[in-house]
């Protein structure tokens, strides 16, 4: 029988949680960082990097999900979630810490079967380990875990420039095994966290009725909206903002000037947290796309460094009220025991959104007069749409007894 859900869950493990997030982050940050040199060795050509990274996109947007709805049929058995996920995990940081040793043979099928397993295993701790919070967590507590969590995924993006300059020239064996075993270590302890949930669940007699999950209309609403807010931010941050910061500061500067984004990320996630525990998840989501939206209109305009340093930190803050609004939105659609097919499904339409932003650099699209302005726009228009999309939303679920509005 399904556990239920507790009265408190300890911040210690939203905190755990979040640690995890980012060594998963950091994993991909140095698999990123290297798979060029990677790649030049088993002699493929520098577009096959883009190919490779596409591909990884699309496995997470199928497995993602797949996951997700693995979580969901395991966690009815209380104890079996976290020792999959440990299982999976090995499995993952094996394959990636075969990679720098499979590529100086120059066989880039075992590289490519590496790549595979790995980027197929590591969903493992993307939506899965949410799911405990979705399933033991009390209600209003799951803003304020789920914001921990991400909050790991913030740091580790906030560092990722510098890890670059810092790993530049160091052999790609260290680095991979180094974030493969602290992964790993850092795992185990989810089936202690696991056990820890559910030995502080309510018993079944006092529970109070779970009321009815959305009707499927208004879910796949809320996954096209985070299909569009999501495409937004990867337009915004990863191909419009670097040609905005190039008009005002030298590319020796960029390190330092793209994790603006992330710092106003990680300073709003846990105030945005508070504001979905009063609001509601979707109201938050709406509010940041529009901010956000705002802030993408701006920068396109900013008259200098400092306005569009100030500009970028307000867009990295309302993408993580939107993220962490997002996060327990989906945890609490799904409260009647689909909590892994929603965030599963969340997090598939990221991947999706990062897929499309990759396809589009493979096919030599670029912010800027001569080759496509319309994507200054893009960002803009997405967030602008989910906006709406939010808006049709929260009116037509309105007086429903619905989890993912609070």
């Amino acid at each position: 029988m399904a556990a239920s859900p507790p009265v408190t869950v300890p911040h210690r493990i939203g905190l755990y949680l979040a640690l995890v997030q980012f060594l998963f982050a950091l994993t991909w940050t140095v698999y990123v960082i290297f798979l060029p040199a990677l790649a030049a060795q088993l002699g493929l050509p520098k577009r096959a990097v883009l190919a490779i990274l596409l591909a990884d996109q699309l496995i997470f947007v199928a497995m993602d999900f797949a996951l997700g709805v693995m979580a969901d049929r395991v966690t009815r058995h209380v104890g079996r979630l976290g020792v999959a996920i440990v299982i999976v995990t090995i499995v993952s940081a094996a394959a990636l810490m075969l990679l720098p040793l499979a590529a100086p043979y120059g066989m880039p099928g075992l590289f490519l079967t590496l790549t595979v397993v790995w980027a197929a295993t590591s969903s493992a701790l993307r939506a899965p380990p949410l799911v405990l919070l979705g399933k033991y967590a009390a209600r209003p507590a799951m803003p304020w875990l789920a914001a921990l969590t991400l909050l790991g995924l913030g740091l580790a993006s906030a560092i990722a420039p510098y890890l670059t300059i810092l790993l530049r020239n160091v052999d790609p064996r260290w680095p991979f095994a180094l974030t493969s075993l602290a992964l790993v270590a850092a795992t185990l302890g989810i089936v202690w966290v696991e056990r820890r949930l559910a030995a502080r669940t309510v018993p079944p007699a006092t529970q109070a009725r779970t009321p009815p999950g959305p009707p499927a209309q208004g879910v796949i609403r809320f996954l096209c909206a985070i299909a569009l807010l999501a495409l937004g931010a990867q337009i915004h941050q990863f191909l419009n903002s670097p040609p905005l910061y190039l008009r005002y500061a030298k590319p020796a500067d960029m390190p330092y000037l793209v994790p603006v984004f992330w710092i106003g990320f990680n300073v709003l996630l846990l105030p945005a947290s508070t504001a979905t525990r009063r609001w509601g998840g979707l109201v938050v989501m709406c509010a940041g796309s529009v901010v956000a939206a705002i802030a993408a209109w701006l920068a396109s305009g900013a008259g200098s460094l400092a306005q569009l340093v100030a500009i970028q930190s307000v867009a990295g803050g309302a993408w993580g009220c939107i993220l962490a609004s997002a996060v327990a939105a989906a945890l609490a659609m799904g409260h009647t025991g689909r909590e892994g097919r929603v965030t599963g499904a969340l997090f598939s339409m990221l991947a999706l959104a990062a897929a499309a932003r990759i396809a589009t650099v493979a096919a030599g699209l670029q912010p800027g007069p001569a080759s496509a302005p319309w994507l200054l726009w893009a960002p803009v228009a997405a967030w602008g749409l989910a906006g709406v999309v939010l808006l049709t939303l929260i009116g037509a679920l309105r007086g429903a007894p619905l989890a993912a509005s609070r």
